[in-house]
C-alpha cells in the first residue's frame, strides 16, 4: 500500500485541515503517481486565513521596530540555507524540476530575505516643497495591510520570496496560496517559517483550486493587495474579483521571450545561451527564450548546430545528477503542447527534432527538446506560451 505524505494548512500559527475535510492528491510527474495529500481550502478556510492575517496586522507586527522584523527575515534565510536540500528534493518530486536546480535555488533565495532584512529600516519619508512658508508637508510610508500572494508551481521559492520578503520587511502580513499542481514545497517552507517564532498570523499558507479558494482570496474585503504570477486568463478573473475589495494588484503573466542571433555573433556562446534558455527546466519558465530569430546568412548552419545539441539532451529522473531535462509538470500541459505542435505543423511549421512524447512517458510526462521552423511568428507555437521545451525558429533578412 502506497504511503502518502500528508500536509495541513498553516493558518494563524496552527496546522489545520480543511473545514470541509476535503483533500486532493498531488502527482509526481516523474512517474504519474500520487505521493502527497493536501487540504482543499473552502471559502471558510480562506476567510480564516485572511482574518488571521488581518488580526496580526492590527496587532504587534507592523508596530515592531524594523530591525526586529529584519531579525525574523534573517532567521528565514538561515532556515532556507540549512534546509535547502530538503526543500529542493520536495520541489523536485512535486514538480519534476531538476534537483540540482531546486536545491541551488532554495539556497540562493536566502539572499532575498537577507536583502530585505537590510532594507527594512532604510525606508524614509520625504519633506515636500510647497509655496506656503507657514506649512510643512511630509510624506511617510506605512504598511498596506494583508497581502494575498498567489504562487504558480514553477520556481515556487523564488516567486514566494519576491512577494513576501518585501511585504514582511515593511510590516505587512501575508496569505500565500500555493499552486494546486504542486503545493508541497510551500508547506515545507511554512514549517521553516514556524521555526523562526514569527508572530501568529503574519504568514499563512493555504492550498486549493481557483474556485473557491483563489476566488474568495482575491475578493476578500480585508485583502489590500494581490500579488499574482501565472497566466493571463486567471489574471482576468483576479482583476474582476479585485473590483469587490478595490485591492491593489500586481500581475506577472509570463511571456514569449524572443532571442535574435546576428551573423557576427559568437556562435558558441549563442548556442549555449539558447539551449539553456529554452531547454533548461524543460522550458517551464516565464522567461524561457522560446522564439528564435536567426539572421539569414548564418541561418542554416546555425540551426543545424542547434538541432544537433537538442538531440543530445539527456532526459531522465530529475533526481539523477546526470539528467539534463526532467518531465513536464502535469498531463494537461503535455496535452496542450502536443495539440499546439500539431496545429503549427498543419499551418506550415516544419518539425526539425522532437515533437512527440519520449519513451519515458509510459510512466511520467516526458517530452524531448523540440525545434520547429516557422514561416512567421503567427503560428501557434511561436505565438503562445507553452511552458515546455519547444523552440520556434524564424529567419530574418536584414
Amino acid at each position: 500500500m502506497t504511503k502518502f505524505k500528508e500536509y495541513k494548512m498553516f493558518i494563524d500559527g496552527q496546522w489545520v485541515d480543511s473545514e470541509s475535510k476535503k483533500t486532493f492528491e498531488t502527482l509526481n510527474p516523474e512517474n504519474n503517481e500520487p505521493w502527497a495529500i493536501v487540504p482543499e481550502a473552502s471559502t471558510k478556510d480562506v476567510d480564516n486565513a485572511v482574518r488571521a492575517a488581518q488580526k496580526a496586522f492590527e496587532g504587534e507586527w507592523p508596530k515592531l521596530f524594523p530591525k526586529v522584523r529584519a531579525k525574523y527575515l534573517r532567521a528565514i534565510a538561515i532556515q532556507l540555507r540549512e534546509n535547502a536540500e530538503l526543500l529542493g528534493k520536495i520541489e523536485t518530486i512535486d514538480t519534476g524540476k531538476l534537483f540540482k536546480e531546486t536545491k541551488a535555488q532554495a539556497n540562493y533565495i536566502a539572499e532575498y530575505y537577507d536583502y530585505y532584512a537590510g532594507l527594512a529600516d532604510k525606508v524614509e519619508g520625504t519633506v515636500l516643497p510647497i509655496d506656503k512658508p507657514d506649512m510643512q508637508v511630509i510624506t511617510t510610508r506605512i504598511p498596506i495591510g494583508v497581502i494575498a500572494a498567489i504562487i504558480p508551481w514553477n520556481s515556487q521559492m523564488l516567486l514566494t520570496a519576491v512577494k513576501i520578503a518585501p511585504a514582511l520587511a515593511m510590516g505587512n502580513t501575508v496569505v500565500v496560496k500555493s499552486s494546486e499542481l504542486a503545493p508541497a514545497t510551500l508547506f515545507e517552507f511554512a514549517k521553516l517559517i514556524e521555526k523562526t517564532g514569527i508572530p501568529k498570523g503574519v504568514v499563512n499558507v493555504i492550498s486549493g483550486f481557483g474556485d473557491p479558494c483563489g476566488k474568495e482570496l482575491t475578493r476578500h474585503p480585508f485583502v489590500e493587495k494581490i500579488a499574482f504570477t501565472g497566466g493571463p486568463e486567471t489574471a482576468k478573473h483576479i482583476i474582476k474579483n479585485s473590483a469587490e475589495n478595490l485591492s491593489q494588484v500586481s500581475l506577472e503573466l509570463g511571456g514569449k521571450s524572443p532571442v535574435a542571433v546576428f551573423e557576427d555573433a559568437d556562435q558558441e556562446n549563442a548556442l549555449n545561451g539558447i539551449t539553456a534558455g529554452i531547454f533548461g527546466a524543460s522550458g517551464q519558465s516565464c522567461i524561457a527564450g522560446s522564439r528564435l530569430y536567426i539572421q539569414k546568412k548564418i541561418y542554416d548552419n546555425f540551426l543545424n548546430k542547434l538541432i544537433e545539441r537538442a538531440k543530445k539532451i539527456k532526459l531522465g529522473s530529475p533526481i539523477d545528477p546526470n539528467t539534463q531535462m526532467g518531465p513536464i509538470s502535469n498531463f494537461k500541459q503535455l496535452e496542450i503542447i502536443e495539440k499546439t505542435i500539431k496545429l503549427t505543423i498543419e499551418q506550415g511549421g516544419k518539425l526539425r527534432c522532437g515533437g512527440k512524447r519520449h519513451a519515458l512517458s509510459n510512466k511520467g510526462y516526458y517530452f524531448p527538446a523540440t525545434i520547429i521552423e516557422c514561416k512567421n511568428h503567427n503560428l501557434p507555437t511561436a505565438e503562445n506560451e507553452l511552458f515546455g521545451p519547444i523552440l520556434s525558429v524564424m529567419v530574418w533578412f536584414i
